[in-house]
Formats: C-alpha cells, sequence, structure tokens
C-alpha cells in the first residue's frame, strides 16, 4: 500500500475500486468481509468501513441487511424468462426497493380473468396494484390478480412492505413452475403516467404475465398480471442457450 501521509481509507478505496473494475471484483458478487479487509490489507475496522461507505455513496456498491456489501452492476436489466419479484430486481440492480400500495381489494373474475386463472366468471379474486420504486423513483406499475380460493386470507397483508412472491412461496406453499408472457410498447394513459411520474402519452413497456405454480401438489395458473415499465429505467435481455 501507499506511504503513510496518504489516508489509508483512501488508499484501500482505490485498491477496491481497481479489482471492481478489472473484475476481480464481479458485479452482483459480494466483496470479502470487514474482517477479511481489515486481514489483508492490515487497517482497522473504522478505515474499511468509511471506504465501504464512500464506495456505496459514489455508486460502486451497495448493500443487502444481513448479507453484505455487493458490486453495483450499472446493467439495469431483466432476463424476460426469469421469474423473480420485482423486489429482487430492483436488489440486483443495486439500488433500494420500496413499494406504495394503490389498490388491494377483492373483486368478481370477469370473463378474461377467469379464462386465464381458471376459475368461473364471478369468482372472488385479490387485486392488488402498486408502484415499485428504486432509491424512491418510480420503477414500474403493476397490477396483479389472484384467485382467493387458493389464498385464503392474503388480503390481510401488506404489501407495501411484504414481498408477494415470499408470501405465495411461505405462507402458502407455492412452487413456481413456468409463466407465458407478452412484451409491447404502449403508450401511457393519465393515470399510468401519474404514478410512473412521466408525461401522459410517454412510451413504456407494458410486460403481461400468466404464472403457473404447484399448490398442493397440482400446477395451476396462479396470478395473471400485466406491468407498466419506464423506459428511461429499465431493459430486458433474452438469454438463449444453443
Amino acid at each position: 500500500m501507499e506511504e503513510e501521509r496518504v489516508p489509508k481509507y483512501f488508499v484501500l478505496k482505490k485498491e477496491l475500486i481497481q479489482k471492481i473494475e478489472e473484475e476481480e471484483f464481479e458485479p452482483e458478487c459480494p466483496i470479502p468481509s470487514e474482517r477479511e479487509l481489515m486481514e489483508q490489507y492490515q487497517v482497522s475496522r473504522i478505515t474499511v468501513r468509511r471506504a465501504i461507505d464512500e464506495l456505496v455513496t459514489s455508486g460502486y456498491l451497495y448493500k443487502v441487511q444481513g448479507k453484505g456489501t455487493y458490486v453495483k452492476s450499472d446493467d439495469y436489466s431483466q432476463n424476460l424468462f426469469a421469474i423473480t419479484s420485482c423486489t429482487d430486481d430492483v436488489i440486483r440492480l443495486g439500488r433500494n426497493p420500496s413499494k406504495k400500495v394503490t389498490v388491494s381489494e377483492i373483486v368478481p373474475a370477469d370473463a378474461k380473468r377467469a379464462r386465464l386463472l381458471n376459475t368461473a366468471v364471478g369468482d372472488e379474486l385479490f387485486r392488488l396494484e402498486r408502484i415499485t420504486m428504486a432509491d424512491g423513483e418510480p420503477l414500474n406499475y403493476t397490477i396483479t390478480y389472484l384467485p382467493r380460493k387458493l389464498f385464503p386470507g392474503i388480503e390481510k397483508y401488506d404489501f407495501s412492505t411484504q414481498s408477494l412472491y415470499d408470501l405465495l412461496r411461505e405462507q402458502y406453499g407455492v412452487r413456481f413452475a413456468k409463466s407465458r408472457r407478452t412484451i409491447e410498447a404502449v403508450l401511457t394513459e393519465e393515470e399510468i403516467a401519474e404514478y410512473l411520474d412521466i408525461d401522459e402519452q410517454m412510451p413504456v413497456i407494458l410486460f403481461g404475465s400468466t404464472t403457473y405454480g404447484v399448490v398442493q401438489g397440482k400446477e395451476l395458473p396462479i396470478e395473471s398480471f400485466k406491468c407498466y415499465y419506464r423506459t428511461d429505467q429499465y431493459k430486458f435481455y433474452i438469454e438463449q442457450v444453443k
């Protein structure tokens, strides 16, 4: 390391930046723990924490509570084939997730939702609408329907703090199986534009999906949703294997 007159945290910070830029520390992977960095560079915990905090502030790293510190990727993208929650997507982007629920109610199934969710017209559905934010900025707006008969009591949960997919796994024993998806570019209507904090008639990506899961040993359609993504905040990719 460099001479003593240079602050130790600054020297460590430069060392870590070099490892990040050379991808010795890979994007979306954890860096060594505080203890490991202290031992490797022979510095104090205060020095390590200051270097890490400055790298978080400058956008090189991000912290996940209870898991550690990760290298932030500048690739704001999502695999179209992956079944993931919006919360997990935001965390993978290296940003802080939050949600605002605008609608949480029980509604009767119309003909379209009944067909998609393999239920009868008039059966009870749980309708959930929410804004997903990254670092306090709207990222997408999602309208979700789930058959209430599969998930009794689901309307009692607070989805401003609770991940829907985590709840389905942990409380209702769902194992996600597959999804059928569509994607198109549309112009925003007034209400959606207001939720996303963009101008009306701006283009957004509209992502539609019917998700299938195994519930009590049977594979069933468990969710139908459409999600509006801001085009200045997101891009999608497809990974193909020959």
